[in-house]
């Protein structure tokens, strides 16, 4: 049921069952779910995300710095530490600074 509800374009039922499949705990890049397509790229990928993302782990796909993302960051932050996705802290001196992904160790090549 959930979002099939919804009459989605075929790239975007690819894009969110690709979403679907990257375990907890782990992330893709925009650009890696392009290319683990084989079609579109970052950009199309973050739109799809944006208007459909909703109802699938939308924290899994980030940014390649890590940065998190503006404007959802501790509803990401808060599934990050529940999944246990690698961070890197803001050390004490960055006040009011939010953890970065660590990409190294939480990059998932799917």
């Amino acid at each position: 049921m959930g979002r099939m509800e919804l009459e989605l374009p075929e790239y975007a039922e690819r894009v969110l069952d690709a979403v679907e499949r990257i375990p907890p705990g782990r992330v893709m890049t925009y650009k890696d779910v392009a290319e683990w397509l084989g079609e579109g790229g970052p950009r199309q990928v973050g739109r799809v995300m944006a208007l459909y993302g909703g109802p699938v782990p939308w924290w899994r796909v980030v940014r390649s710095d890590g940065v998190l993302l503006a404007g959802n960051e501790l509803r990401a932050l808060e599934h990050y530490r529940i999944e246990g996705t690698p961070l890197r802290e803001a050390g004490r001196t960055a006040e009011g600074h939010l953890p970065r992904l660590d990409m190294k160790r939480a990059r998932w090549a799917g």
